[in-house]
């Protein structure tokens, strides 16, 4: 396999486009880095077109690179110069590889049976966006709805901080706060609004029923109006003397509050002499 040497190469260049937002919505594609983003995608059929690898990368992650050899996905081996190139991280991985999009159409926002559901409102840092997409992946929520005034969830940031969940579960993109709403509703899910506005706190308010929840902006939280669709808006209780909880710690926090009472409850249903959590 020749290695790739030349940042101008027409192969590097199109790879690297897909840094920009107006080149992803174009060609409909991404950049995934890192051996757990990668293996992700791999896990999902037709989503990998095209894998970059150093060559101790494709050494250290043999199993890996078999595995996109196996699906048909070509591999090109690159020079750190060219992976630098492509990557915008200050130590590449040496995994990289470019990827169609994976979100699902807005109508599908709250899936059949949803219980827990993740809606972001004027989330614009990709880090924190991301975290809360691996949090809400990790807290078994049934969808993540990035609406469109947030963050594209494609962002290399963003897909970085979601560690792989971004191929994981349902994501939407780009619908408006007040749809992505009324899908929850009409599903049959409360909508609790996280903001310090609440005048109830997570312990007051009753979790295990089917609930999305309503994350605002990092820094200015949720505007009245998006309060407004809300059937609650509920805060964090801050026990200690901090003035508050950054995005990602306090929608794992709600995330985490909802999991945990809708699994006490199906667990007592299912079986009463199962222990809770």
């Amino acid at each position: 396999m020749a290695e790739l040497t030349n940042i101008k190469s027409p192969r590097v260049k199109a790879a690297r486009r897909l840094t920009k937002r107006a080149f992803r919505d174009r060609d409909r594609a991404f950049l995934a880095e890192g051996p757990q983003a990668v293996r992700e995608a791999l896990a999902l059929k037709d989503v990998t077109v095209e894998l970059f690898t150093t060559v101790e990368a494709e050494t250290r992650h043999a199993d890996i690179v078999a595995a996109a050899v196996a699906a048909g996905v070509p591999v090109h081996r690159a020079s750190g110069e060219v992976m630098s190139e492509l990557t915008q991280t200050v130590t590449p991985q040496g995994l990289l590889a470019v990827c169609r999009f994976v979100h699902v159409p807005a109508a599908e926002a709250v899936p059949r049976g949803a219980r827990l559901v993740a809606i972001l409102a004027h989330v614009r840092d990709p880090g924190n966006a991301g975290t809360v997409l691996r949090t809400a992946d990790a807290a078994g929520a049934d969808s993540v709805v990035f609406t469109d005034a947030s963050v594209d969830p494609y962002n290399a940031k963003c897909v970085r901080a979601s560690a792989g969940s971004l191929f994981h579960l349902p994501v939407v993109t780009g619908i408006p706060v007040a749809d992505a709403v009324r899908h929850a509703k009409e599903a049959g899910l409360r909508v609790l609004a996280a903001d310090g506005a609440g005048t109830r706190t997570l312990d007051e308010v009753a979790l295990d029923v089917p609930t999305a929840w309503l994350f605002g902006n990092e820094a200015w939280g949720l505007p009245p109006e998006l309060l407004a669709l809300a059937d609650e808006v509920v805060r964090v209780p801050i026990y200690g003397r901090a003035e508050s909880l950054n995005l990602a710690t306090a929608a794992a926090v709600c995330l985490y509050a909802s999991a945990r009472a809708q699994r006490q409850t199906l667990y007592s249903v299912e079986d009463p002499t199962t222990p809770t959590l």
